[in-house]
């Protein structure tokens, strides 16, 4: 399953707080569909049929091909000066 470092996990959180519509949501990834990458966005809540990561409180909510594909990834994020975040993904172990 995919983790997130504590980086990425109040990466996440403080996205989430930022969307007024979001309550108590989190960050979706979905696959694109057409083999280019990840889709991400905030959502209030996961989709019935997603898998939801929870770190410290932050939540991703990924759709079935995103979970198959991140199975064995850490989500990881680094913040810039200007506020920006840049996710990363590493393999596991």
């Amino acid at each position: 399953m995919l983790t997130m470092t504590d980086s990425a996990a109040t990466a996440v959180k403080n996205i989430v707080a930022r969307v007024p519509d979001a309550g108590d949501g989190g960050l979706r990834i979905r696959d694109s569909g057409d083999g280019t990458g990840f889709e991400l966005s905030v959502a209030p809540a996961p989709e019935s049929e997603d898998t939801v990561v929870a770190t410290s409180g932050a939540k991703v909510f990924l759709d079935e091909a995103a979970n198959l594909a991140l199975v064995d990834r850490i989500l990881d994020a680094e913040v810039s000066q200007d506020g920006s975040v840049r996710f990363a993904l590493a393999t596991q172990g």
